[in-house]
């Protein structure tokens, strides 16, 4: 007979056995996940440590002045806005006073920004946008316009670029999913601007863009038959970032079409066949069928391409280097532009950092509004 010794240590070994497979198992798990830990830690957590850090000081590239602490400063020249009331001038008999255009007239701003000691909170400040309420213009004051105008811009980018790029690249997944003799050679076409250099691309479509004898206005001329008045898409603030998103959209939809192309493959066919004998038309087998199944790959393309709508740089720095009058500044341009243009490296780090913070919160809403409820 066994001792209770016994019984417990040949209770105990399979256990053991278990559970050292399951360390070896964990072990060899973090072992293949090291390099990208590795190149996360070197390329994204430790430069955000040091690009906050930086931010926190007055630290130019070159500068006889020791770098100093400044705490705060930095984000609060980024970030202060105040809202003035402009009130029209009067004549002698309190009416408004109006330009040679009919135009009631205001005082200038400058007189209220430019050391007005009845206005300090206003001083430094210059005009971001303005608004006509009644016979008052409200103005929106900033202390970095250029910065408001550079996020302004890239919100806009990103709001319009994310639906379009997704739901073209998704029409075209549809396409090319096609059972059809030759379909491989359209994937190809498609896919190929995503291969070329945006800097190729970016060259290419500012020759197509040219105001005087680019290809665009030559092609809408000679289809209107001379009608079409040549129009300059980049020298423009009308027409300049609707530019850049065209060719933006053009540029990444054969990315995120193959992305779509994976999702689609991965349905089962089955589920098709039973949706027909169940009588389902196109439309029906697209919502109840197709849709449910690139849930989770809509969820990724959508963060996917986010992330690189808000990292616009290569086709301002070659098309506009934000020109016209700031029409197309970005967040990343202005970053770089101060950091080693202008040599403020802590101006262009604390810009790093609020675009670090704006991403991640925009993709874990994302990620929050689009996951499956249960």
């Amino acid at each position: 007979m066994f001792d209770a010794r016994t019984k417990a240590t040949l209770s105990s070994a399979p256990k053991t056995s278990r559970g050292n497979r399951k360390n070896k198992e964990a072990f060899a798990g973090w072992l293949m996940a090291a390099p990208a830990i590795i190149l996360l830690l070197t390329f994204l957590i430790v430069p955000f440590i040091f690009a906050f850090g930086l931010s926190l000081t007055n630290q130019r590239l070159i500068s006889p002045n020791p770098t100093e602490y400044v705490g705060l400063r930095n984000y609060k020249r980024l970030l202060n806005v105040r809202f003035f009331t402009l009130k029209p001038l009067v004549d002698a008999e309190g009416n408004p006073v109006l330009d040679e255009e009919g135009q009631i007239s205001y005082p200038r701003l400058r007189n209220f920004t430019r050391n007005n000691p009845d206005y300090p909170q206003l001083n430094g400040l210059r005009e971001f946008k303005s608004w006509q309420v009644g016979k008052n213009r409200l103005v929106l004051l900033a202390s970095d316009a250029v910065f408001f105008r550079a996020l302004l811009n890239t919100i806009i980018f990103v709001i319009v670029v994310a639906p379009l790029q997704a739901g073209f690249a998704l029409l075209l997944a549809l396409l090319v999913n096609q059972r059809l003799r030759g379909v491989n050679v359209f994937r190809m076409i498609y896919f190929m601007p995503v291969v070329i250099s945006m800097v190729v691309v970016s060259m290419l479509w500012r020759f197509i863009y040219d105001g005087n004898d680019g290809l665009l206005n030559s092609l809408l001329s000679a289809v209107s038959f001379g009608a079409f008045q040549p129009v300059d898409w980049l020298g423009s603030p009308q027409t300049a970032l609707g530019s850049i998103i065209a060719m933006s959209v053009w540029q990444g939809v054969g990315f995120h079409m193959v992305i779509w192309l994976s999702g689609l493959q991965t349905i089962p066919f089955v589920l098709y066949e039973a949706a027909s004998i169940a009588g389902a038309n196109g439309w029906q087998k697209l919502r109840y069928v197709t849709w449910p199944g690139l849930r989770n790959t809509a969820v990724l393309i959508l963060i996917v391409i986010t992330m690189q709508s808000f990292s616009l740089y290569t086709q301002v720095q070659v098309m506009t280097r934000g020109g016209p009058l700031d029409s197309t500044q970005a967040i990343v341009f202005q970053a770089v532009q101060r950091g080693f243009e202008k040599q403020d490296i802590a101006g262009g780090s604390a810009i790093s950092v609020l675009l670090f913070l704006i991403v991640l919160f925009i993709s874990i809403m994302q990620s929050y509004l689009t996951r499956e409820k249960r």
